[in-house]
């Protein structure tokens, strides 16, 4: 992908589903939107292609034969941080803060719209766009309460003991910190995380925000209903 967001044949998408219509359906969906798009039928095959391949984004089955897409985003996240985005079959909060938690950064539940995956799809190639654009200039180290952020290093503390995050947490936990007490909406943060441009994504701001909490501590993130959340000392 160039600077200016446009695709090219050199982006590719590993595509891992263990339905061949379903994962046929969504290769040809990204070969036609311009992407070089492999395949993948289950968890071995998937860790094998994405070594070989070393695709930009991972579209991620979640029921996989031979270990599930879980362990598959272990896996791959282990080696080379990757946009994920999941396919689950059950809309099941546990198990998508879980897949978050592992390093996926987004999720559509089936069945699914074929235009949805397409437009998460480009949304995330944009976030890593934005994340190298954070990296280049970290924020600040920052407190909030017992939480430290550590902006340059990319670390953060809560009472002294480090929290584990991954990195879309860390760049949602940063925007929040900007202001802190001061409420963002979801469009502010959807924009400055994700570089979204509508509110397409809401549920999944909801679900990284939730995955947050359960780290950084629950009433550390205050919501506002029906315009966003604000980060809270304590």
């Amino acid at each position: 992908m160039t600077g200016s967001g446009v695709r090219t044949d050199t982006t590719s998408v590993l595509v891992v589903e263990d339905e061949p219509t379903i994962n046929q359906a969504v290769t040809d969906r990204l070969r036609a939107e311009g992407y070089t798009v492999h395949q993948a039928h289950d968890g071995p095959g998937a860790v094998a292609a994405f070594t070989e391949h070393r695709p930009d984004l991972v579209v991620l089955d979640v029921m996989l034969p031979g270990f599930d897409g879980l362990e598959v985003c272990r896996r791959i996240q282990a080696v080379r941080p990757v946009p994920v985005l999941m396919l689950t079959a059950r809309d099941d909060e546990t198990d998508i803060l879980v897949g978050l938690g592992v390093g996926a950064d987004d999720y559509v539940t089936k069945p699914f719209r074929m235009r949805e995956v397409v437009a998460r799809t480009h949304a995330l190639l944009r976030r890593v766009e934005r994340a190298a654009e954070l990296a280049a200039a970290p924020a600040p180290t920052s407190r909030v309460g017992a939480l430290q952020i550590d902006g340059p290093a990319r670390r953060v503390t809560v009472d002294g003991a480090e929290v584990h995050l991954t990195p879309l947490e860390f760049d949602l936990l940063t925007a929040l910190a900007s202001a802190p007490g001061t409420v963002r909406s979801r469009e502010q943060l959807m924009g400055e995380v994700w570089g979204w441009s509508d509110a397409s994504g809401t549920r999944t701001l909801d679900s990284h925000v939730k995955s947050l909490r359960a780290k950084i501590g629950a009433t550390r993130v205050r919501t506002v209903h029906g315009v966003g959340y604000a980060l809270e000392g304590g």
